[in-house]
């Protein structure tokens, strides 16, 4: 599969970092810094644009190092790319941590998976099959 990509921004193209990756790192494209305050959210740009094939979608998601040590992660996690979308990826980035944290040109701030998706006809039914689970909500799956 090949998407094609327009890059508007000072950085590499995204890459995959390892050979058996899922995601590849997006970095973000700013003039300047910005500070996030203590539960600030912000919505960044990339400069990418994207060109999906049809029946697949880009998710956004956090980087676990920035979540883990900085307290940084994406907000609308994943956050959805639709193969029909030809805007600006923008990341909305929150500070989850009781500290300001700086963003540099340049960061990497988020991962982009590509996934394969359906779109199934929805049947309206009264009544739905039965299972051993059944209604069981959270915590009805296992005994511990």
């Amino acid at each position: 599969m090949t998407i094609k990509i327009i890059n508007k921004s000072d950085n590499p193209l995204p890459r995959y970092e390892s050979a058996q990756a899922a995601g590849m790192d997006i970095r973000c494209q700013l003039a300047e810094a910005v500070t996030l305050q203590p539960l600030e959210r912000r919505l960044l740009p990339t400069g990418l644009y994207i060109e999906l094939p049809i029946g697949y979608e880009a998710q956004i998601r956090p980087r676990s190092g920035l979540a883990l040590k900085r307290g940084l992660t994406v907000l609308n996690t994943p956050g959805t790319i639709d193969a029909d979308y030809r805007g600006e990826i923008g990341v909305i980035l929150i500070n989850l941590s009781n500290e300001a944290q700086t963003i540099e040109p340049g960061e990497r701030i988020c991962q982009m998976v590509i996934a394969k998706h359906e779109q199934p006809e929805l049947i309206e039914v009264a009544i739905l099959g039965e299972t051993e689970r059944g209604a069981g909500g959270f915590g009805h799956s296992g005994t511990n």
